[in-house]
């Protein structure tokens, strides 16, 4: 278990928790030891002062009149044990350091305690202290004292709830501050992660923070030129290719009918190549720049079914459930379908079902692409979306090995996944699918 988080944002409450904890207890002790300490010690001096003034009047051992007069004159009462009590002394409660510092300055030992039934019934009441020394212990002096309880919030309370509110404050507003760059960072490195380019991010924070946004900026515009470099590379290379095959392909017109079995030959090779340049352009293009619409992935497949009717051969199922309408790139979506559909019939069967449905727990919407041919080898099954890589020999599979290289490319720029199984009884499934967001 951790004990301190890895986050940024973690370990910087956590270190305000601590400061703001170190903090507290410092007020705390300086105020104690400041403000509360001089005063209770004020208070037992002041105590210790009107004992001595009953003691020089020998109050303890006057008449009843005598204590009368003088409880007239200064509200201090002095009274019997059995007095004492009906007059609130059981409720009092016995404070330890307040008797040894009235003792102290008395030279005599001193039992003080605070009553409080006053409060009970007036809250502007004052509270009593009763006062025995040693030498009198059946007698108790009753000193009203007044201004403890005058404040709901004491200072003490105040200032530690603006310490609090400040820390937390600032805390929040470092922490905000810190963390917005970050944030803006995260998002624009997955944009670039699904091949697309975002504006430059402003550089702000500290300076860490905007030298590490600077290479961002630097990094992006880099990895759009080298983009731009490889897709105007590639097009002038498919450029120049298709230049001698279509001289190749001209040549073959004009031999003789006698070799028209060359001809064939040479015909569907420059086809197969014309194949392969279209490819190698398609996956260095990406299809970023194109915009997103609002697309009906069952209509799409209905197209693309509906344009396979031509060849007599070839059959589709739909099973297309209902789904909600996604933002799509449409064109680089019809490559997708249509690729898988071109892979099913090719590699797969004569037969192929496409299915689509809509999980709503995930708010996903899936598409099944099933033949029934011999399907891939378990082993294979993620190694065939590499660039470049070709499936086993079982399904005499040809051409550049980018067909699922480019799929899985455009589905991811749609921030879904594309996955192949095989399936329990025979043939292969092909599987994507496509995030809703509402």
């Amino acid at each position: 278990m951790r004990i301190i988080p890895q986050s940024a944002f973690g370990q910087t409450v956590l270190l305000i928790g601590v400061l703001l904890l170190i903090n507290q207890v410092v007020s705390y002790l300086s105020v104690t030891y400041y403000f509360i300490q001089p005063s209770y010690q004020q208070i037992n001096s002041l105590l210790a002062t009107q004992v001595k003034s009953v003691l020089a009047n020998d109050l303890l051992v006057s008449n009843e009149a005598s204590r009368n007069r003088y409880f007239e004159s200064t509200s201090i009462r002095i009274l019997d044990h059995s007095e004492a009590r009906a007059q609130g002394l059981e409720t009092a409660v016995y404070y330890g350091f307040m008797s040894s510092q009235v003792s102290e300055q008395l030279n005599q030992l001193a039992d003080v305690r605070i009553s409080t039934v006053s409060q009970k019934t007036d809250i502007h009441a004052p509270y009593t202290v009763w006062i025995s020394l040693s030498r009198y212990p059946d007698t108790w002096i009753a000193i009203p004292i007044t201004g403890l309880n005058e404040a709901n919030i004491s200072p003490l309370t105040m200032y530690l709830m603006v310490i609090g509110i400040l820390s937390v404050a600032g805390g929040w507003l470092f922490v905000r501050h810190m963390t917005m760059p970050l944030s803006a960072l995260q998002k624009a490195a997955l944009a670039v992660g699904r091949g697309e380019h975002p504006a430059p991010l402003k550089e702000q924070g500290s300076s860490e923070m905007i030298q590490v946004t600077r290479a961002f900026n630097r990094m992006n515009q880099g990895i759009k030129q080298l983009e731009h470099d490889r897709t105007l590379m590639t097009a002038g290379i498919s450029h120049d290719l298709r230049t001698p095959l279509t001289r190749i392909r001209l040549a073959s017109e004009m031999l003789p009918e006698s070799q028209n079995w060359i001809k064939e030959g040479i015909v569907n090779d420059i086809e197969d190549m014309n194949a392969i340049i279209d490819q190698f352009i398609d996956y260095a293009r990406y299809d970023s720049e194109e915009v997103k619409q609002d697309t009906d992935l069952n209509n799409l497949i209905r197209e693309l079914a509906q344009a396979r009717h031509i060849e007599d051969s070839h059959h589709i199922e739909l099973k297309l459930n209902e789904v909600p309408t996604l933002s799509l790139r449409r064109v680089a979506m019809k490559r997708v379908i249509d690729n898988l559909i071109e892979n099913a019939f090719r590699y797969g069967s004569n037969n192929i079902t496409i299915t689509t449905y809509y999980n709503k727990a995930k708010k996903r919407i899936y598409c099944k692409v099933r033949d029934f041919g011999p399907g891939i080898p378990n082993a294979e099954l993620e190694h065939v979306f590499m660039p470049f890589a070709q499936g086993d020999k079982a399904r005499s599979s040809s051409g550049s090995g980018l067909g699922l290289a480019i799929i899985r490319r455009i589905i991811k720029a749609h921030d879904g996944e594309v996955t192949l199984r095989n399936h329990p009884q025979q043939g292969l499934i092909a599987e994507f699918y496509l995030p809703v967001y509402e």
